[in-house]
Parts: C-alpha cells; structure tokens; sequence
C-alpha cells in the first residue's frame, strides 16, 4: 500500500467510540445504526488494512470494498447549512486508493486505474493540487503506470508527488522517501545509476532517521539499494543488505509474509551469481513454500 498517511486523512478516528462498543473487524454488509457516520467505514478500513499488510489480499479485497460502499453513503454537511449535504466526503478518496492499491497487487490494472483516477478528480478538486492526498494518488498511479511499462509517465507522476510531499510535509518525511525510492527505480531499470544511487540512498537515510529501526519500509529501501548494487557489479555491498531486509521482514511481517519471498529470491539470485548453489537452492525453497502457501490462500479471480 501508499503508507499510513492517506488512511490518516479521512479525519474519521472515531477511536473513544470504538473502545466503548468493542467493535471488532467488521464483516462486510454489516449495520450498526448506533454507530455515529464514519465509525463503521474506518472498521472496515482498519480490517482490510490489517489483512493486506499480512498478504490475505482475498479478505483484504472485501473489506476494502465494504469501506467504499460505507464511503460512497457519507456526506460532510454543509458548514454553512447543517441542514444542506456537504461534497462527498474524504473517506472515499481513501477507499479508492486502498482498493486499487489492492489490485495493483494483483496485477488487476483496468480496475485499478479507474478508481486511482476518481481518487485524482476527488483531490484535486477538493484538497487542492497542493495536498500531501493527492500526492498519494499520484504515486499510487505512477505505480500502476509502471507495472504498465508507462515508464515516462510514471516518472512524471512520482516528480509532482514529490513536489507536493517536500512542500507540504517536509524534506526528511518518509512519504519523499517512497517517491525518491521509487524514481531511482525507474532511473536504475532505463540503465541511469548515476541519477538513481543517491536517490536510493536518500531515501533509505530518510526512513531509518524517522521509522523504528524493523520498520518494513526499510526493509524495502534495503532491498531495492541492493538489487541496485547487484547490477552494478558491487555484490559484496549488496549482500548485508539483503541480510538485513530478510531479518526485518520476517520479524515484522512475520516469516511467511510475501515480501520474505521476494527478499529470499533476490538474495538466492546473488549467492547463484557467487558460486554458492547450496546456499541459493536452499534460500529458493523458502521462498517457492512462501509462495505456494499464499496461492493456496489467495486463488486468482
């Protein structure tokens, strides 16, 4: 997903009311007429947050479009007319982007580029085009546009969320971290590493100053700063790195999570490339069980 800011926006944290009426993950269709607007939308949203960041994306899906329908139903009334419909309210711009996040995922691209576009009209007509939300809309489509191969307009993308992000949240936040991750990616894979490396190593020094030290989004700058290095022929630094990422990984999201896998089948790639075929086969069988487990968990549609 985008991180946790753009589930912060919706500015629905009815947390008091929650604590008083125990409400637990909420299965979709439910009602809860006591509950005050908003309550049962952020319990779908915290739910189907909780089941992506742990890869059960078949759960995560039906409490994602749970929270969508709830959000499509709320209006913020009118500040100067309480007895007037206000526009349609945040939370849909939050349900949008999670649910194609999802299928970005996925790889359920036409899906997701509608509603990543309804999420872009929603914010910048009514946020503004300089809000750090539209900033998360723009790089969750700069992410979509790149598992299209729409490299360019990728690139584009990312540099105006990373515009928006330094404005509005400052240099050191980690959301420009993902954004200059992100774009040394993109300038890595068109063969540029003079453009790329100190993006990557700006990014990784953002996140590690401002996340605790296991959080998996360093993990994730790790193992994209070593697969840079890898290309570049500099395995011996790429290596700890990957140690490090695969050690976070299965710490935090435990260690049958996806990005393990992906840690797994990077760092096997590099012990191959040494020689060290035990090693490598060794580290490809985790990865291949991880795998197959997540299949069985999540059938394609």
């Amino acid at each position: 997903m985008s991180g946790i800011t753009h589930r912060q926006l919706a500015g629905l944290l009815c947390l008091a009311v929650l604590t008083l009426t125990s409400c637990g993950p909420a299965q979709p269709g439910a009602r809860t007429p006591t509950l005050p607007p908003g309550t049962l939308w952020k319990t779908y949203t915290d739910a189907g947050n909780k089941a992506y960041q742990q890869g059960r994306y078949a759960e995560a899906e039906a409490q994602f479009v749970a929270a969508l329908k709830e959000a499509e139903n709320l209006r913020r009334l009118d500040p100067e007319n309480p007895n007037k419909l206000g526009p349609e309210d945040p939370s849909l711009a939050t349900s949008l982007v999670n649910l194609a996040d999802l299928y970005v995922t996925r790889g359920r691209y036409t899906e997701a580029e509608p509603l990543l576009q309804r999420s872009r009209t929603y914010s910048e007509t009514n946020l503004g085009p300089d809000h750090p939300f539209l900033a998360t809309t723009l790089s969750s489509l700069a992410s979509l546009y790149r598992a299209q191969g729409r490299v360019a307009e990728a690139e584009t993308l990312l540099r105006q969320a990373l515009t928006i992000d330094e404005k509005a949240l400052g240099s050191s936040h980690p959301k420009v971290a993902a954004s200059l991750t992100s774009l040394a990616e993109i300038y890595a894979d068109q063969g540029q590493p003079g453009e790329a490396a100190p993006l990557f190593k700006r990014g990784l020094a953002i996140r590690e100053a401002a996340l605790d030290p296991d959080h998996p989004d360093i993990a994730a700058s790790l193992d994209s700063l070593a697969r840079f290095y890898v290309a570049q022929g500099r395995d011996d630094q790429a290596e700890p790195l990957y140690k490090r990422s695969i050690a976070i990984r299965s710490k935090t999201l435990g260690p049958d999570h996806l990005s393990v896998a992906t840690s797994l089948e990077h760092y096997g790639a590099l012990l191959r490339k040494a020689g060290r075929k035990e090693e490598a086969d060794q580290l490809d069988r985790r990865a291949k069980a991880i795998r197959d487990k997540h299949a069985q968990e999540n059938p394609p549609r």
